[in-house]
């Protein structure tokens, strides 16, 4: 065998080799991170001149246990809270909440006219088409960092 086919031949194992141990260590981190909480229908409804806008989301809890949906956060945003819309007779108001349960085996809509996550003081500009980020922290100790698509009013879901 030629000098340079030797080196090319070492290479080749060497390469294979890391994509081996990089395959393993990916399915490795991809298993170890299953969490009973999954995330469905992920989306912001944007508003123009720097409004704030509201995320919406499904909750999938399929644990044997209810879990609370306890603190929400974005590096996208300054602010996110998660609120529930109250209705007192022919009026309507929100009010900030500090946990919404997901049942053990159900699921859980933040969803227009009910829940949902109030983000204020975007940290870049924001326009329907982009994908922003939210943490959600869960009572058993979970923490989801989720895509949301950026929708206009329009859009809706």
């Amino acid at each position: 065998m030629t000098q340079q086919f030797k080196t090319l031949s070492k290479i080749v194992a060497c390469a294979a080799a890391f994509a081996f141990v990089a395959t393993g260590s990916i399915g490795a981190r991809a298993a170890d991170s299953k969490s009973a909480v999954a995330v469905q229908n992920a989306w912001v409804r944007w508003l123009p001149n720097n409004l704030p806008a509201a995320a919406y989301v499904t909750l999938t809890n399929s644990s044997d246990k209810p879990i609370d949906l306890v603190d929400v956060s974005s590096t996208d945003y300054g602010s996110a809270m998660l609120h529930q819309t109250v209705s007192n007779g022919s009026t309507q108001k929100m009010v900030m909440v500090d946990k919404l349960t997901v049942p053990a085996h159900g699921q859980v809509s933040i969803a227009p006219g009910g829940y949902h996550v109030m983000l204020e003081d975007a940290k870049h500009k924001i326009a329907p088409g982009d994908t922003v980020h939210l943490k959600l922290q869960f009572s058993d100790g979970e923490t989801l960092d989720a895509p949301f698509a950026v929708k206009s009013p329009a859009q809706g879901k």
